[in-house]
């Protein structure tokens, strides 16, 4: 898989780079050995206890992007998903601590317990005040020895930003740390691996299966699933989470993004996990956000953290950390209900009959569903192969409310075809057309005649779609058909002009809008429009 990288081992330090630039003078970094990567408040005047954190890389924003105020004082950052060296948690220690002290917030991996531990132990060795708390909210392997410290730990570094932000000291800065940390509870799902920069993507899982409590170093889960729909999957994973964290009390949940899962997943996922029990007690919701990630992982994990006042006000308090997911109040969603006016616009007009109109509506609809298969590979060519359908299911549609419609009143007519072809009709193709009906109907109840009408709905339609004759469109077919028959030239000439218009678009080496706009010459060379072609095939229905 390809990567928006330069050379893999100057990785990390070109994106700590990227970061400290980016941030307006907010954030700097050490600098003097290229091993040691630790980005720092610029602003840190060493008055209160430092909070230092970190770890390896690929889990951004986590860790350099949550430092700031309220939150990390420095960051180490490692390799990525390998800890730092001891020099250089060492190095960011002493670049932050005054007499205040540091806390050292630890995720509990091997790696990061010893070189932080040991960078601890040697600062504390030089004299300098220190405390450590080390964080291990994963529920996914029961009755494990070490559980491992993930996305929760950013809900200890708010705790324990908050109460150094607010000048407490060193002890009961660290207390608040390990209290946040003890009742702090994490579980990850995934459908994918990640892929490492410059290498390949992993495919561990088969199609339709998911891992549930992996880590976020693209470790296996413990177990592995079917993918349920987000609904089930939303009451398994809360129900994991609530043997963790059992009671009825009110909760903080961090709804994390792993990386590679889009915004529409993780609201669903969110919305699923908020109607079960546990999602109940959550008064506090933290995201959905990419939080603490693992590179591109296609997943999510949930942090459900016992909340008192203390906590509450931790969490709620404003930082000027961009990426930290801002925690806000659950409430039952705001419901409203339709404005009124488009409400009664279904039902405005009563149905009525007329012979001819409804001769004229249904050889125009079953001419649209004959060319349902020519019209879909004319744009297959051109397009996403869709327009046939797109034409075939609003014609569809108008013939099964036949009946309902009120056939005997022009301007009533086509409003109520307007209406159902922005119900049904799906593509542009459909919208363009429920705009034409609608401005010819509006321009019938004003007195216009028929030829009139329909030349002021083209162009309504072109005024909201962007398109004019000559760009490779429908228009190229529906302007001549109507100039005909304003001319007198009746339906038979006006289908001799859509038919004629049609064909033009073959010649046209450039379209003017939609998906063909982005189509070099040579793909469009001898291909008609398939909306033009729509037009008159439904222009030879009307004249037949």
């Amino acid at each position: 898989m390809a990567h928006f990288i330069n050379d893999r081992a100057a990785l990390v330090a070109e994106a700590v780079d990227g970061l400290v630039t980016g941030s307006g003078g907010r954030l700097a970094r050490l600098d003097g050995d290229p091993a040691i990567r630790v980005v720092l408040r610029a602003d840190w005047q060493a008055d209160r206890v430092a909070l230092v954190s970190g770890g390896g890389s690929g889990h951004e924003p986590a860790h350099a992007g949550f430092v700031g105020q309220g939150l990390l004082t420095a960051a180490v950052c490692g390799d990525v998903f390998a800890s730092p060296s001891v020099d250089a948690v060492l190095a960011g220690i002493l670049a932050v601590t005054g007499p205040a002290g540091c806390l050292v917030i630890i995720k509990n991996y091997a790696g990061d317990r010893l070189n932080f531990g040991l960078a601890a132990e040697r600062a504390r060795a030089l004299g300098i005040g220190i405390e450590t708390v080390t964080v291990a909210d994963d529920v996914a392997i029961p009755g494990a020895a070490q559980p491992r410290g993930i996305a929760g730990t950013l809900l200890v570094h708010k705790v324990a930003g908050h109460a150094a932000e607010t000048g407490r000291p060193l002890a009961e800065v660290a207390a608040a740390a390990r209290a946040a940390a003890a009742g702090i509870k994490s579980l990850g799902i995934a459908v994918s691996g990640c892929t490492m920069p410059g290498g390949v993507a992993e495919s561990r899982l088969a199609p339709g299966q998911a891992e549930l409590g992996l880590g976020i170093h693209g470790e296996p889960g413990i177990e592995r699933i079917a993918l349920p729909p987000a609904a089930d999957l939303g009451r398994v994973m809360a129900a994991r989470l609530t043997e963790a964290v059992p009671g009825d009390g009110p909760l903080a949940l961090l709804v994390n993004n792993l990386g590679g899962t889009t915004a529409l997943e993780m609201q669903v996922l969110t919305g699923a996990v908020l109607a079960t029990p546990l999602g109940a007690r959550v008064r506090l919701l933290l995201g959905p956000a990419a939080a603490m990630t693992a590179l591109d992982m296609h997943g999510a994990s949930l942090s459900a953290m016992p909340l008192d006042a203390a906590t509450e006000a931790a969490l709620t308090a404003e930082t000027e950390v961009p990426a930290w997911p801002r925690a806000v109040p659950v409430a039952p969603p705001a419901i409203r209900p339709l404005p009124e006016r488009l409400v009664r616009q279904g039902p405005a007009a009563a149905a009525s009959h007329d012979p001819a109109v409804a001769r004229v509506v249904t050889a125009v609809c079953t001419a649209l569903i004959g060319a349902e298969a020519e019209l879909n590979a004319l744009d297959a060519r051109v397009g996403d192969g869709d327009t046939g359908t797109t034409f075939a299911s609003a014609a569809r549609a108008v013939l099964a409310d036949l009946d309902r419609l009120p056939q005997a009143e022009p301007a009533a007519l086509c409003r109520a075809l307007s209406d159902r072809l922005a119900r049904v009709a799906g593509g542009s193709s459909g919208v363009l057309m429920s705009i034409f009906f609608s401005a010819t109907g509006s321009s019938l109840a004003g007195g216009a005649g028929w030829p009139e009408a329909l030349t002021r709905g083209a162009e309504r339609l072109q005024a909201h779609g962007g398109a004019r004759p000559g760009d490779r469109t429908l228009l190229d077919a529906l302007v001549p058909a109507l100039a005909a028959l304003s001319a007198g030239d009746g339906l038979a000439g006006a289908a001799r002009a859509a038919e004629a218009g049609a064909a033009a678009t073959a010649r046209m080496s450039r379209a003017g809008t939609g998906r063909s706009s982005y189509l070099a010459a040579s793909d469009l060379a001898g291909v008609e429009d398939p909306g033009a072609v729509a037009v008159a095939r439904a222009f030879a229905a009307l004249a037949g």
